[in-house]
């Protein structure tokens, strides 16, 4: 099991961090990439969007997960 790793990034002008655990931010990283987005970008969309019960680590993990179910891939 891949441990869980705290990150940081810069999202509308201030750093916010997130623990996520390698294989959900390497995938983050593809979905940046095939968007064409840099990760901070992808992230800001995400935080926008999550329900503010929700912290943003789960929301990240989440869109992971739906990314792909969406393409068929078995997390």
């Amino acid at each position: 099991m891949a441990a869980v790793e705290k990150r940081s990034v810069t999202i509308r002008g201030h750093r916010t961090s997130f623990s996520l655990e390698q294989p959900f931010y390497d995938d983050l990283i593809a979905i940046a990439a095939e968007r064409s987005l840099s990760l901070a970008a992808l992230v800001a969309e995400i935080d926008e969007t999550r329900t503010r019960d929700a912290n943003l680590s789960s929301a990240l993990r989440l869109y992971v997960l739906a990314w792909a179910k969406r393409r068929g891939a078995t997390p």
